[in-house]
């Protein structure tokens, strides 16, 4: 898996961070029409009172600041359309895309939903998301510190989330719900030291424990190697909270496995929120606390972590699928199955069901991951699951092509959607 960072700080003072949130409120709120004839994989059948929940890695981060603006500024980038149509055919209500490149002002959030989602591409519906979050996140943002023990300060690995300019591999949240934008908590600046138990990186060359950053790195080292965020979603007369994040992959380090034990404690930050083991955790406001008993939630996420398979550390994300409060939908998809029986290599020795998959990574042994589950939309168990799925149609299916095979037309990852009833009764 690649590293997927992210960018400046996630503290957004409320007004600013609400005149993001509501941009295009003038907008009437609107229900995109299901989209007939959109690929086994995306049709949808929801009732009216279900709402779809996804995530996608969008793979919409690019290598310079600005380059995303440029691209966005016009129709007619390739991947961004594809990207637009992939989310138009499952036409999610709320949505959150990783690897978004932030931008001050909501720039590049409102480029690509003005001339990309509201735009339809080869018979798509558009759909229109009149509410959006973006904020700051810890990719790029350098911290002045060796954090990498190369000998020298600077690059994106000493960076608080890896990346080569503040906002790269940021995210954002569109909803056709409206957003209680000064009840957004988020948690860019929250100490990964401050986490009771954190499993820290060791330094495997020296005898002492966890001293793989100095005492005065640990003052300064973040958890989130992006950020985490509570959106709480208004959907009809409830407040479904949109927990969204997006762990480091546990790759790309050595011996001390510090970014393995960082994407752990990541995911573990929201299996602590949602239950009464989060006293310690506070917000980018100073608030501490976790979510209140008897919220509803959705967890959502590429969380770079597979149940079965790849280099998480600790089964990292059982953290979530096997807490009590946490309801996983199993989503999958046929051509999940065909991809990896076509992909064969590392493939081959994953014990984890091929359906279930949500990533197309590398395949070449030794190192090739092959393809793994790694992104998540998990309600709580009280909320109705209706349906779950990953969008990944198989190759006689006409919409494989805007998933295809390397290199891909919009991401390395699959939109995973998840329909719940947050009215509803409890139970599946």
């Amino acid at each position: 898996m690649r590293p997927r960072p992210t960018s400046p700080r996630t503290h957004v003072a409320l007004a600013g961070a609400a005149a993001l949130a509501v941009a295009g409120l003038a907008a009437p709120l609107l229900t995109a029409p299901a989209n007939a004839g959109a690929g086994t994989d995306s049709g949808r059948n929801a009732k009216p009172a279900d709402v779809r929940f996804a995530t996608f890695n969008a793979s919409l981060n690019r290598l310079a600041e600005g380059d995303l603006v440029r691209d966005l500024s016009t129709p007619g980038n390739t991947q961004a359309a594809a990207v637009a149509e992939t989310i138009q055919r499952t036409d999610p209500d709320v949505l959150l895309i990783n690897e978004f490149d932030y931008v001050e002002g909501g720039r590049a959030a409102e480029l690509f939903r003005d001339n990309y989602l509201e735009v339809g591409h080869n018979g798509a519906a558009p759909v229109d998301y009149p509410y959006y979050y973006v904020a700051p996140v810890n990719t790029g943002v350098p911290s002045g510190l060796d954090l990498d023990n190369s000998g020298t300060v600077g690059g994106g690995n000493d960076a608080f989330g890896f990346g080569t300019f503040p906002g790269q591999y940021g995210m954002v949240v569109y909803s056709k719900h409206p957003i209680a934008t000064d009840d957004v908590r988020t948690f860019q600046d929250f100490l990964w030291k401050d986490m009771p138990g954190a499993v820290l990186p060791d330094d495997p060359a020296t005898p002492e424990p966890a001293d793989w950053y100095s005492p005065a790195e640990l003052d300064a080292v973040r958890l989130s190697s992006k950020s985490h965020w509570d959106v709480p979603i208004r959907v009809g007369g409830r407040t479904v909270h949109f927990l969204v994040s997006h762990p480091t992959p546990p790759t790309f380090d050595g011996a001390e496995d510090r970014n393995g034990t960082r994407n752990h404690d990541e995911i573990r930050l929201w299996a602590d929120y949602v239950s009464d083991r989060a006293d310690y955790l506070y917000d980018d406001e100073g608030t501490y606390g976790g979510l209140p008993r008897g919220s509803r939630f959705v967890i959502a996420g590429d969380q770079n972590a597979d149940p079965f398979d790849g280099d998480s550390f600790d089964d990292a994300i059982l953290q979530l699928l096997d807490h009590p409060r946490v309801r996983d939908p199993h989503p999958s998809s046929a051509g999940a199955v065909e991809a990896a029986a076509r992909d064969a290599a590392a493939n081959l020795g994953h014990t984890g069901p091929a359906a279930q998959d949500t990533a197309d990574f590398a395949d070449a042994l030794p190192n090739g991951p092959g393809n793994l589950r790694a992104d998540y939309v998990l309600p709580d168990r009280s909320t109705k699951v209706r349906d779950a799925g990953v969008f990944w149609p198989e190759s006689d299916d006409p919409l494989f092509r805007l998933v295809g095979t390397f290199p891909f037309p919009a991401s390395d990852h699959r939109l995973v959607w998840v329909d719940v009833r947050p009215n509803g009764a409890r139970g599946r």
